[in-house]
């Protein structure tokens, strides 16, 4: 049996017509760009999250660089990140002039330490910008703690994570904001890109709004210096539709997630993803980790079994980011996790019987490694 890393289709297909006629709706009525849809998406994912307000953008890119650069964040000013993530958190810190600082993970995790955060904390320091990924919540209280006590912004990249909880609370509404994508294959996709960020800062999400639409609130009176970055009419259409779906989709994450950890127990050789006490993950990636990590992704491929590399080299050592001078060694527990991780396949109606096939593949191959 093939295994396909991912398939939109299954998850897509009973809302297609329901879809389909929205978008005949909006092409009827020629209203592609910010129509009744757009604010209507925003306000069900504002009440989705259990906040007072949300903005949609065209990327999860530009709903965290627009977020930072609403919050006053720019050129003099520091960030701190993770390297172990995708590229575009870096970018977007780097998008608003201000300098990424990039700490190392926390022990067995795969998100942000606290105490690393901590002591990379400058008078320059203005956010941490933790990184919920694959789906599993960072450690939010002592993220919270550090950032209330030294007075900076707490920002969440929620790409990997919409629906997530940390201490019963969804991750993206603990900090000041909370940041989206709407990639295709994210728990929440769209066709094509798209993105988010909510607050219950009416101010804050007001400002990104404006800079999303070339600076202005109407129509010819342009306040300040923005871009173009507004979410299409037919994507919020149906990101609202998909909307009531992801709290069932996430739940069918979850149980292929436990059927994972059952089958992978009796092989000690693959470290499996860990979730913090309090949090709850919603499995974007399952992710594993093992020293011949290339071999066993090239022996599953053999089998017809598709995986993915979330991600093999950390940002610190990107080309992008040379001129940081931060050398090998510097962040030792993300370089030895990008070394060694491998997403499986992971989506919304995987079946039992895919599973058992993959978890069987990876068997195969360790017993041919003893």
């Amino acid at each position: 049996m093939s295994v396909p890393f991912v398939d939109l289709s299954r998850q897509f297909a009973p809302l297609l017509p329901q879809i389909r006629k929205s978008f005949d709706d909006i092409i009827s009525r020629s209203a592609f760009i910010n129509g009744p849809e757009v604010g209507i998406f925003e306000k069900e994912l504002a009440v989705w999250m259990g906040l007072d307000q949300a903005c949609g953008v065209s990327s999860g890119t530009h709903a965290l660089s627009l977020t930072l650069q609403a919050l006053g964040i720019g050129p003099g000013d520091e960030v701190i990140t993770v390297a172990n993530t995708a590229f575009p958190t870096a970018e977007a810190i780097s998008l608003t002039g201000a300098e990424v600082v990039f700490v190392d993970i926390s022990p067995g995790t795969f998100a942000m330490d606290p105490e690393a955060a901590a002591a990379a904390i400058t008078p320059k320091t203005r956010a941490l910008l933790p990184v919920h990924l694959y789906g599993i919540p960072a450690d939010m209280d002592a993220l919270r703690k550090i950032a209330e006590r030294h007075r900076l912004y707490l920002i969440e990249d929620v790409a990997q994570a919409m629906g997530a909880r940390y201490q019963g609370r969804r991750v993206g509404s603990i900090g000041q904001a909370g940041c989206f994508s709407f990639f295709p294959s994210k728990n929440l996709g769209t066709f094509g890109d798209g993105g988010a960020m909510a607050a219950n800062d009416q101010k804050l999400v007001t400002r990104v709004r404006m800079l999303a639409n070339h600076g202005r609130q109407d129509k010819f009176t342009h306040e300040i210096i923005g871009t173009n970055s507004r979410l299409d009419t037919l994507k919020a259409a149906q990101l609202s539709i998909c909307l009531k779906a992801l709290d069932d989709w996430n739940a069918d994450r979850r149980r292929a997630a436990a059927l994972y950890d059952v089958l992978l127990t009796p092989y000690p050789e693959i470290i499996r993803p860990q979730v913090p006490v309090g949090g709850e993950a919603i499995w974007h990636l399952y992710v594993i980790r093992h020293p011949k990590r290339e071999a066993l992704r090239r022996y599953l491929q053999g089998k017809g079994i598709q995986t993915g590399l979330h991600y093999p080299q950390p940002l610190h050592r990107q080309p992008a980011y040379a001129y940081l001078d931060l050398k090998a060694g510097s962040l030792p527990r993300t370089e030895a996790a990008t070394a060694e991780v491998l997403s499986l396949p992971m989506f919304p109606y995987i079946s039992a019987a895919e599973i058992e096939t993959v978890v069987r593949a990876i068997a195969d191959f360790l017993g041919g490694c003893r």
